[in-house]
């Protein structure tokens, strides 16, 4: 079966691969199958230090690793590179090598198969170990060194040749170039190759297709590739074009390789400066490919962040990121060089609060730019996938070079899709495609996070012309630690979502007949956003006033009369009086003493962590929301038709979000002082993110609605437009304004100069804003009893399914 192996050049990763990896063991503790704790208060207060014990010493151990390692960026040694380094004779004297000490290096590191290579005769990478085998033996031909070893490497070569013509095996970049090239490096050097002329002539034969199948490309991405196989084309090749490639370190293309091979034909003080360098910083070996240091790290931090254990690494993350932006700063050459590099940092800094401008992705919104790069000559879908994440990350309305660069990137994306079963590329495509299905702003963390655990692929290597590992955190630790976590989060979710079904029963929600029960999905989008063990308090705000909002919202709409619905203000607006004989009906009793209790006791709680009464705040956000619904009411039942403006002032505090937003701030963490309750950044964060949800709940329910008499602002764009305005140029009026909403609302969520608002409390409207655009992407998800029943259930009820993980490293 084949599998996706991601390779990159110079950073960037683009793929096709195999399957059959043999990767050590997999340390399964029995507490990665989630064993839920005994009752909620097993998960709050003092029960939360219960839950956190159910971690293993081997999970607090793998922390540990992770944490010392992950700045750490640990290159492989690539005896292909070191090879050709070896080759290279010294400038004066060019029957002397200049690097003798590659060539002991060589001697030493030989296989006891006779072949070379990190992963030795690794099931799908024998070209892999064809072509490193093949370049060390010509490293000792060429200076007369190592017979022996020689010997034993021919003999490889010639147990293994026929698989160089396997189609269904992994093939290294340029290998179909390079690997004929240096069998005619051998027979010129009167190597005695254990091959069959046949078998020489067909390999020869295979190089002539390539070359025919790459002039048809882009002319500046050929060029570029065939500048970067280089050592395979010899003295075919134009040097002095290679040398135009040549980067500020005094490299090619940051290969050594290709470096190397230059130098055995051509005088250059910095490219051979750079090998010395090499050298000077590896010993007597070099790696496939350097500098890439700061790939590595960003590789590091999203693996991180996308399997979902950032938070126990976030001073760590913090250095390396603070690291890297130096670096961007500074206009490092690693960054700038590489399409998926800069991609990714500008993606990472920006989401995690750095200063980052898009003008630096200017030279991506044209897709030529692509397509005459190495990358592009190869259809680099990685490289292209990164592109179509930083473009998603807009936060100005003149940001439009990152909608040129989404336009073209998933345009591209999408054919390369169409032609999957061709290329092999089943795991980056399910990763494509999964961005597409849930776009950057409308995918809840710990539905991404489930999803990168269940498709993450147990692989310390990359392949460029040769396979390498760089980074010194081995991927078992990290899976084992997102195991650990999700199952022992799940079980937690489980527990809260059972005190909440009981809750609502408590208060006997569920016998108002004309409300929906919701309390479900109001759990979901709490712990599919506030998901660590830890944010108890703001899960439990954010669901049971969600739960609350739903239920006053219906009755509102259709569950009271006019008599109740101005009783239930009055008791809100009185909240210091007695209220025992004040109720007109039962629903009210039942509504408003669920407000009650629920303000009172979550009040209590936020006081405290905020060292100060947050109570009456919490009164006036109620109290602000059921005047606005009954303005709305109110309306409807006079048949006022509202101008837009009327409306929007209206109906953003009415879609209820504030209820629900923010009494959770005050139990994420930070203090919020009054000032900073009462400066308008916190208004705007609230209003834009209510302006995206009333305008996203209207575009999908404003037929349904329409029919019941209710209010929409799809339909008073038609109504105002006094016949000149359609339907459909409503909706896409309206989205225009929920696109440009949701860039207002990232830009003030990342903003730090100024800002009043600490970041913990800013992410929960931006969180919020993935929630409604999930919830309405399709209809209206919320309302539906089945759009979001498969999210729920990934969320908070199915385990992980990693059986395929286990069955590979077993």
């Amino acid at each position: 079966m084949m599998q996706f192996l991601s390779f990159s050049i110079g950073g960037s990763i683009c793929g096709i691969g195999c399957r059959n990896i043999c990767m050590p063991s997999l340390r399964i503790t029995q507490s990665t199958r989630a064993a839920a704790p005994e009752g909620l208060k097993a998960c709050s207060d003092d029960g939360l230090k219960k839950c956190k014990s159910a971690n293993v010493q081997g999970t607090k151990v793998s922390k540990e690793r992770i944490r010392k390692q992950l700045h750490k960026v640990d290159l492989s040694a690539s005896s292909y590179d070191t090879a050709w380094v070896a080759m290279v004779p010294l400038p004066e004297f060019r029957q002397v090598p200049c690097f003798p000490e590659c060539l002991n290096w060589i001697i030493e590191n030989q296989h006891p198969d006779g072949s070379w290579g990190i992963h030795r005769l690794h099931p799908s990478l024998v070209k892999d170990a064809l072509s490193s085998t093949l370049a060390c033996v010509l490293a000792l031909k060429r200076w007369n060194v190592g017979e022996e070893h020689v010997r034993r490497g021919l003999h490889f070569i010639g147990s293994y040749f026929s698989s160089a013509m396997d189609g269904k095996l992994h093939t290294p970049i340029g290998f179909d170039i390079i690997f004929p090239g240096m069998l005619g490096y051998a027979i010129e050097m009167g190597l005695d190759l254990p091959i069959g002329q046949n078998d020489i002539d067909a390999m020869f034969y295979l190089r002539d297709l390539e070359l025919q199948r790459v002039t048809g490309n882009s002319f500046e991405g050929r060029k570029a590739y065939l500048a970067y196989v280089a050592e395979g084309l010899g003295k075919s090749q134009d040097w002095h074009e290679v040398m135009k490639y040549q980067r500020e370190n005094g490299s090619l293309f940051n290969s050594p390789s290709t470096t190397a091979a230059a130098l055995s034909h051509i005088y250059d003080a910095e490219a051979l400066e750079y090998l010395r360098s090499l050298l000077q910083k590896f010993g007597s070996s070099v790696p496939t490919s350097y500098p890439i240091d700061i790939y590595t790290l960003l590789c590091v931090v999203d693996k991180i962040e996308r399997l979902g254990i950032a938070r126990h690494f976030s001073y760590e993350i913090k250095n390396v990121l603070d690291k890297i932006y130096r670096c961007w700063l500074k206009n490092d050459e690693e960054i700038n060089t590489d399409m998926g590099t800069r991609a990714m940092a500008f993606r990472l800094l920006r989401m995690n609060g750095f200063d980052i401008s898009s003008a630096a992705l200017t030279q991506f919104g044209d897709s030529s730019f692509f397509f005459n790069s190495i990358q592009g000559h190869l259809k680099d879908m990685k490289t292209v996938l990164e592109l179509y994440k930083a473009s998603q990350i807009k936060i100005l309305p003149m940001e439009q070079i990152l909608d040129k660069l989404g336009s073209w990137s998933s345009n591209f994306l999408r054919e390369e899709l169409s032609t999957n079963s061709e290329h092999g590329l089943q795991v980056l495509s399910q990763e494509v495609d999964y961005a597409f299905k849930f776009p950057f702003y409308a995918n809840l963390e710990r539905l991404e996070h489930k999803n990168y655990i269940e498709n993450f692929k147990v692989e310390n290597f990359q392949v460029l012309k040769t396979s390498y590992t760089s980074s010194g955190v081995d991927d078992k630790d990290l899976l084992e630690l997102a195991l650990e976590d999700f199952n022992l989060c799940q079980s937690i979710y489980r527990k809260e979502l059972q005190y909440i079904e009981s809750w609502v029963k408590e208060n006997r929600l569920d016998q108002l007949e004309f409300a929906r029960q919701k309390q479900t999905f109001c759990y979901f989008s709490a712990a599919a956003t506030l998901f660590s063990p830890e944010s108890f308090d703001a899960r439990m705000s954010w669901a049971k006033n969600g739960v609350l909002t739903t239920v006053v919202d219906d009755f509102f709409d259709h569950g009271g009369s006019r008599e109740e619905l101005v009783n239930l203000i009055s008791l809100i607006e009185k909240w210091d009086e007695n209220h025992d004989k004040q109720f007109c009906s039962e629903q009210v009793k039942i509504i408003y003493s669920a407000i009650c209790s629920t303000i009172n006791e979550l009040g209590a709680k936020a006081s405290a962590l905020q060292k100060r009464s947050v109570t009456d705040h919490l009164v006036e956000i109620w109290l602000t929301l059921v005047k606005a619904m009954m303005k709305e009411a109110e309306w409807v039942k006079t048949k006022t038709v509202p101008t837009m403006d009327e409306y929007m002032a209206n109906g953003y505090v009415s879609f209820a979000l504030g209820p629900i937003i923010l009494p959770a701030l005050y139990f994420v963490g930070p203090e919020i002082s009054v000032d900073a309750i009462g400066d308008p950044e916190y208004h705007n964060l609230y209003k834009l993110v209510s302006l995206c949800g009333r305008l996203l709940n209207d575009m999908q329910s404003f037929e349904r609605e329409g029919k019941e008499g209710k209010l929409s602002s799809v339909l008073l764009r038609i109504a105002h437009g006094s016949g000149s305005t359609s339907e459909e140029e409503a909706i896409m009026e309206i989205q225009s304004i929920v696109d440009s909403s949701r860039a207002e609302l990232l830009r003030l969520v990342l903003q730090n100069e100024g800002s009043v608002v600490p970041r913990a409390c800013k992410d929960l409207f931006w969180k919020m804003s993935r929630i409604l655009h999930l919830f309405y992407m399709k209809n209206d998800g919320f309302t539906s009893p089945t759009e979001m029943v498969s999210a729920v259930n990934a969320v908070i009820y199915e385990p992980l399914k990693v059986g395929h993980i286990f069955s590979l490293v077993n």
